[in-house]
């Protein structure tokens, strides 16, 4: 089909559409925008491990209480149709009340943002104090994302939930013009959510000052500290007007042992929140693994999209895989658009938005979406490319499974992964999930990767592959990496016994049980 037809179908008249822009009639229209909440499971949550470390530490709360919470919040809290806290929840707020500093780790999908924004909102929203209006904002709570789609969808939440009080909200991120932000500034901000690029430069031209600022937050902090932000975040907080007596929380999915000791840096006396095991999945994602070599995958992409119908996420490794994929199941009659780094801020959220409404079932997209991001009644995700990090696979998939309720996950394993077998076939067990017997092989016959959290070419290894320069033949633990083996690799999975077999068996049992994502109601 034509590149015009394509562009039309999936980004429309991309000039009408105001990216960053939330407009909405009344305050129904409001609450069914970002994160909806009906069909979340939340029985599921009881089964969950918490443990918090550090001294003191609050007692945690059983109910959203009158005598905890804002009036205001509570109000909002029973728009969203949330009944009971989740376990981050249960915890953080009773911390963030008490002014303590944290780090949370908890699982994809268990109402993070509600963990950092009800504190906030509650501790700001008791007083009398008016966000000053004119040229500069002072804000008192500072949220900072990595992405502009993270940063748009916490800002829609903090209107929510601020929705009836004198709080005003205001983001801030690149991509599009600053005028429209700098006018919301002007009329008064007190939560502001900001990418660190964006926040600089406002802060630069004097628009934002940071001196009243109460409560810091860093979501996806692990990702914020690894991604190339950390001179920025150092900026930001070394060597700006923000106060040294203030509260510094820090969420994410996953927490590395370096970034947790890097992340120490910006807080005092931080209490540790866990929920789940740090860095790890919830069995309720079925986790399916296929040996699929590259000239394979496109057909057995659409065989899976045939299998699994319903709201997809397909993650490739490179943007213009993400649009020659896009265009290949356009061709094939499907409803399909792609988000990556080149797309605009307006396509990108034109592209979110359709997908969110089910006026497109797939989304092709880039790690741009792996993030944060939570989009109602995703039924699966599938890793076209493996990610280079176990972390970034975590994340993936996590935009699945979510709020208690099951999805299901497919990943095609290559020649280019090896170097993850170890790390995943540890992640399905902590997950409970089963193990193909070619993994388990490949994972035995070679060394795991070291780190993990390189990101580079679509290897799925490590930079112990890629570092010398994967596919030039060199060896590794005694196997050479490059060319002339590939096919001890390649061919390992279709040596098959009776335990793939199994395998085969068990996995399409697992999918077919019953999934609210599938049927519509989560």
């Amino acid at each position: 089909m034509p590149t015009d037809d394509y562009t039309k179908f999936t980004f429309g008249d991309v000039a009408e559409f105001e990216a960053g822009q939330v407009n909405f009639k009344n305050v129904d229209e409001l609450f069914k925008m970002g994160v909806n909440t009906p069909g979340i499971n939340f029985s599921k949550y009881d089964n969950i491990p918490v443990e918090c470390t550090g001294r003191e530490v609050p007692a945690p709360i059983a109910a959203f209480d009158e005598n905890v919470l804002a009036a205001f919040l509570l109000e909002n809290i029973r728009r969203a149709d949330y009944k009971t806290p989740t376990p981050v929840q249960k915890y953080s707020i009773p911390i963030g009340l008490a002014g303590r500093d944290m780090m949370a780790c908890a699982q994809t999908g268990s109402g993070k943002t509600g963990g950092f924004l009800f504190p906030a909102l509650t501790k700001i929203g008791s007083g009398h104090f008016d966000a000053p209006r004119g040229y500069r904002a002072f804000p008192r709570v500072l949220i900072l994302a990595p992405t502009r789609e993270l940063a748009s969808q916490i800002h829609i939440e903090a209107l929510k939930f601020s929705y009836g009080s004198r709080l005003k909200a205001a983001v801030i991120y690149g991509g599009v013009k600053s005028g429209l932000q700098a006018r919301d500034l002007e009329r008064g901000c007190d939560v502001l959510i900001a990418t660190p690029g964006r926040l600089i430069d406002f802060m630069d031209s004097g628009k934002i000052s940071l001196s009243c600022v109460q409560f810091l937050v860093f979501d996806e902090a692990d990702r914020m500290l690894d991604m190339g932000f950390e001179k920025q975040i150092r900026d930001i907080v070394d060597r700006r007007d923000l106060p040294r007596q203030r509260n510094s929380w820090m969420f994410s999915a996953t927490f590395p042992e370096e970034i947790q000791q890097l992340a120490a840096d910006f807080m005092h006396d931080y209490l540790f929140l866990k929920v789940g095991r740090v860095g790890s999945t919830t069995d309720s994602i079925t986790q399916i693994f296929k040996w699929v070599d590259d000239y394979n995958k496109r057909d057995e992409v659409v065989k899976d999209l045939q299998a699994f119908p319903g709201k997809t996420l397909v993650f490739t490794e490179t943007k213009r895989d993400a649009d020659q994929l896009a265009r290949f199941l356009y061709g094939k009659g499907l409803g399909v658009t792609s988000i990556h780094g080149d797309r605009s801020q307006a396509e990108r959220e034109a592209a979110l938005l359709a997908f969110r409404q089910g006026r497109i079932t797939i989304l092709v997209a880039t790690d741009v979406a792996s993030r944060g991001l939570d989009i109602d009644n995703v039924a699966h995700v599938i890793n076209y490319d493996l990610p280079a990090a176990v972390d970034d696979y975590v994340h993936r998939i996590g935009r699945t499974g979510r709020a208690g309720n099951t999805g299901i996950a497919t990943s095609y394993f290559t020649n280019d992964n090896v170097g993850l077998g170890k790390k995943l076939v540890k992640l399905l067990r902590e997950a409970n999930q089963i193990v193909p017997p070619w993994l388990d092989r490949i994972s035995l016959e070679t060394p795991s990767s070291k780190g993990g959290r390189g990101r580079g070419g679509r290897s799925g290894g490590s930079g112990a592959f890629r570092s010398g320069g994967y596919g030039s033949g060199f060896a590794v633990g005694g196997y050479a990496s490059g060319p002339m083996r590939r096919d001890r690799y390649r061919d390992a999975p279709y040596r098959r016994d009776d335990r793939d077999r199994d395998y085969d068996r068990e996995w399409r049992a697992r999918s077919r049980s019953p999934s609210p994502a599938r049927d519509g109601r989560s």
